[in-house]
């Protein structure tokens, strides 16, 4: 699988622990999830229909060699922001090309089929998505 350094950390961050600790490691995602800059409105940025809770997303390739990734999503949606949050710190900063190598299905190791419903899971598959589709 081809996954960036930082992504790949997150990966194996997952895949060190189990059980309800893989949702406790989540949440402590969600909690990172950076704010929008000042430059960003919610407004202006794509929504994601597919995940269950309101996420929006907003792609700067400007710098195809530096692809800056933002997220906006409600603190009541704790799965959605540690989603959004582990692709933006997996991702962020990456070259388009590397962005894209990234395997549709990477989220499969994160090891949350089991605890998380698919229609969530379904989520984290379709910000990757839009982003690819912005990126080519």
């Amino acid at each position: 699988m081809t996954l960036p350094a930082a992504l790949a950390e997150i990966v194996a961050d997952f895949k060190a622990v189990d059980g309800q600790d893989k949702l406790q490691l989540l949440l402590e995602f969600s909690s990172e999830l950076p704010e929008l800059p000042s430059h960003l409105e919610q407004a202006a940025m794509e929504p994601v229909p597919e995940c269950q809770s309101p996420l929006f997303l907003d792609v700067d390739a400007s710098d195809r060699d530096e692809v800056r990734l933002y997220f906006s999503a409600p603190a009541e949606a704790p799965t959605t922001r540690g989603f959004a949050s582990i692709l933006q710190q997996g991702l962020d900063g990456q070259p388009a090309d590397t962005i894209l190598a990234v395997p549709d299905d990477f989220y499969a190791d994160l090891g949350l089929a089991d605890l998380i419903s698919p229609l969530r899971l379904r989520g984290m598959s379709a910000m990757l998505t839009r982003i690819k589709r912005r990126l080519s």
